[in-house]
C-alpha cells in the first residue's frame, strides 16, 4: 500500500492527521533553527562584557543586537545606577521575556502530540462501526469490500496518528530540555555580570549609540573623541 492508497483507505480522518503532520514538521524545523545555544546564549559573553565593563567600552546597543542574552545584560547595565537589586529585577524580566520566546510554538508541538493518538482512535472506533454496521445487515459475506475497508480504516488511522504523535512528543520533550539548558546558561553569565558589578570599583562607562559602530572597541571610543563626544558615567550603588 502506497502513500495515497493509505490516505484514501483512511477515509477523511486522514485530512487532520495530515494537516497536524505538516503543522508539526514547520514547527520543529523552525525551532531546531531558533533554539540554537550559541545564537541565543554565546559562550564567554559575560566574560566579554566584564571586560568591557573594566576598560570602559561598553556599547549596549551592540550589545542589544548581539544576541538575546546580550539584551538581557544590557537591561541590566542600563539599570545600574538604580543599585543591584533593581540591576537583578531588570534582567530577570529581561530573561523572562526570552524565555518566552523560545518557549514559543511548543505549546501546539505539545498539542499535536496529544490529539493525534485520539483522532487516530477515532479513526478507529468508526471503522469499527462500519464493519459492525456491515455484520448487523446479515450480507457481510456479500460485502467483503465493506468489511474491509471499515477494517483498513481503523488500524491505517491508528498507525497514522502514532506516527505523527511519536515524533512529535519526542521533539517537544527535546525542545522543553533546550530550553532549560539555555536558561541555566543565560543565569550563569548574568549572575557573572551583577558580581562583577557588585565588585567593580570605579565609574560604569556606557557608550552611545552611533550609526556607524558596528563593535565596542577602541575605533569607537577614538570617533567618540574626535567628535568631542563623551560616554555618559554611571556609578553603581
Amino acid at each position: 500500500m502506497d502513500m495515497m492508497d493509505a490516505l484514501i483507505a483512511g477515509g477523511w480522518l486522514m485530512v487532520p492527521l495530515l494537516g497536524c503532520s505538516l503543522l508539526a514538521s514547520v514547527i520543529i524545523i523552525e525551532r531546531l533553527w531558533t533554539l540554537r545555544a550559541r545564537r541565543i546564549a554565546p559562550r564567554g559573553l559575560g566574560q566579554e562584557v566584564c571586560q568591557l565593563v573594566a576598560r570602559g567600552q561598553v556599547n549596549l546597543y551592540w550589545l542589544e543586537a548581539h544576541s538575546p542574552l546580550g539584551g538581557v545584560l544590557a537591561a541590566g547595565l542600563r539599570n545600574a545606577r538604580l543599585g543591584h537589586e533593581q540591576v537583578r529585577a531588570r534582567l530577570q524580566e529581561a530573561a523572562t521575556a526570552v524565555i518566552h520566546d523560545m518557549e514559543r510554538f511548543l505549546s501546539p508541538l505539545g498539542t499535536i502530540a496529544a490529539i493525534t493518538p485520539l483522532i487516530g482512535l477515532l479513526g478507529t472506533v468508526v471503522g469499527m462501526i462500519e464493519v459492525f454496521a456491515v455484520i448487523v445487515s446479515g450480507d457481510g459475506a456479500s460485502r467483503t469490500a465493506d468489511l474491509a475497508g471499515g477494517i483498513s480504516r481503523a488500524l491505517v488511522t491508528t498507525a497514522a496518528g502514532l506516527t505523527v504523535a511519536i515524533p512529535a512528543l519526542m521533539f517537544h520533550r527535546y525542545f522543553q530540555r533546550r530550553v532549560e539548558d539555555i536558561t541555566v546558561r543565560m543565569e550563569e553569565q548574568a549572575s557573572q555580570v551583577v558580581e562583577y558589578l557588585a565588585h567593580y570599583p570605579g565609574e560604569l562607562v556606557l557608550a552611545e549609540r552611533r550609526a556607524d559602530e558596528a563593535h565596542p572597541g577602541p575605533r569607537g571610543d577614538e570617533r567618540r573623541e574626535a567628535d568631542g563626544r563623551t560616554a555618559p558615567r554611571v556609578t553603581p550603588s
